[in-house]
């Protein structure tokens, strides 16, 4: 069988954690290629809620094969702390069930004091990254000085590499003023982390090819979402890798002959956490009740930061970029019911910029900054639409809507959500 990628098609958050787990039924494999644990993944089964950071969310069902890729950076604490809480709710995690890549790279304490200092540095212009050290990591990664997983097999050597590379950036950290980290106070908890790590390291790159070349089904968990890729994001408002579909093949070492299906996974309206532009941003009642109360675990508070997401009308002309940077083959569209109860809904399906009229998102930020939405009016819905399993079951405005994201974007909606937990879906 193919692969199959599921990418987040707006600024991450749309959901993408419930479709991966809804494919991962008959997958061998459930792969992460990007990130760390910048992202947050949440799945609700019956009444338990899992949320996951670095392990893709296939680890919830038997046989599959969770596996972190060589294009993710690795906090080993958070790790072991996410696999003990895992194991708390009853999954069972072993290095049948998961493994990590041997080319990942490792988050260090020095890199989250780095992330912090730099982002307090920027002052107003901050990005609004998680804290977590991921931008320091990839940096260290493309300058060829970072840790990679695969070093951490020689335990002794290991342990030398990380002391000097902590030690190089309290260099930095001590020449900015900022206090540096404290080598003997974190060494023993990263140590013990990075030890717990080691039954699970593999050539995953072989391993996925090799169960592809058998037939097996594979599953590409994205994280983060197009809009915060490095080269096609509201740069510089973005991450530090490449969450969209070409991030996939370079972040797990295999050939687009593989692929299949790109899902595109959206919320019905639109959100984002941290700083950079969202032309169809909304302030008062409406935002308010997009955003929720933050008292659900579903409410529009991030699952990683806690903070508290923009919200706003669809933008369908972002939604088509995503569409063709991915090739996206379908669409999951997700918390149609957070609607209901709207008299009005608006999609924005163009922008006006210094006068001129754009269907796609103007290639600078400052251009997408002065950006104006330009708002097509559909009929609202009061109907609560929860239970709603099939196309009849839904409103005529509902199904209206629907179909005017698929006529704007060119891509089919397959699946949609009406509400956080596994069956809430309605199959189109």
């Amino acid at each position: 069988m193919p692969v199959t990628i599921i990418i987040g098609a707006q600024w991450g958050d749309e959901g993408k954690g419930r479709f991966v787990d809804n494919s991962a039924t008959d997958a061998r494999f459930v792969a992460r290629f990007s990130g760390g644990d910048n992202a947050g993944h949440t799945v609700a089964v019956g009444d338990t809620v899992y949320k996951m950071h670095l392990i893709p969310s296939g680890i919830l069902h038997d046989g599959v094969i969770a596996l972190l890729g060589n294009g993710m950076v690795i906090n080993p604490i958070s790790l072991r702390k996410e696999v003990n809480r895992l194991r708390e709710q009853g999954v069972s995690i072993t290095p049948e069930n998961l493994v990590i890549s041997s080319r990942a790279h490792l988050v260090t304490p020095a890199h989250i004091e780095l992330d912090r200092f730099k982002e307090s540095a920027r002052g107003d212009d901050a990005i609004g990254t998680t804290l977590r050290g991921i931008g320091p990591a990839y940096l260290d990664k493309v300058g060829r000085r970072g840790l990679r997983v695969g070093q951490i097999l020689d335990i002794e050597t290991f342990a030398e590499e990380f002391e000097a590379s902590v030690a190089s950036h309290n260099e930095t950290l001590v020449a900015a003023g900022v206090t540096p980290v404290d080598l003997d106070a974190v060494r023993d908890e990263y140590m013990s982390a990075i030890n717990d790590m080691r039954p699970y390291i593999k050539d995953t790159t072989l391993l996925l090819n090799k169960a592809l070349q058998e037939g097996a089904k594979v599953v590409a968990e994205g994280a983060q979402g197009t809009l915060l890729d490095v080269d096609h994001g509201s740069y510089p408002f973005v991450t530090s890798s490449s969450p969209t579909s070409g991030g996939v093949l370079t972040g797990l070492g295999i050939g687009p002959t593989y692929v299949k299906d790109v899902v595109g996974v959206a919320k019905s309206f639109s959100t984002r956490v941290g700083s950079g532009p969202m032309p169809t941003e909304l302030n008062g009642e409406v935002a308010a009740k997009l955003r929720g109360t933050g008292d659900n675990f579903w409410d529009e508070f991030g699952t990683t930061t806690g903070r508290e997401r923009r919200c706003g009308w669809l933008d369908a002309v972002l939604l088509r970029y995503s569409m063709m940077v991915n090739g996206f083959t379908k669409i999951m569209l997700t918390k149609l019911d957070i609607l209901s109860g709207l008299d009005e809904l608006k999609i924005a399906v163009a922008y006006e910029v210094d006068g001129e009229r754009l269907d796609l998102p103007p290639t600078t930020i400052t251009q997408l900054q002065r950006a104006k939405p330009i708002y097509e009016t559909l009929s609202g819905w009061q109907e609560d639409i929860m239970d709603a399993r099939t196309l009849d079951d839904l409103p005529q405005a509902a199904i209206d809507y629907i179909k005017r994201i698929e006529e704007l974007c060119g891509v089919p909606i397959e699946v949609v959500s009406v509400g956080p937990h596994r069956k809430q879906v309605v199959q189109l």
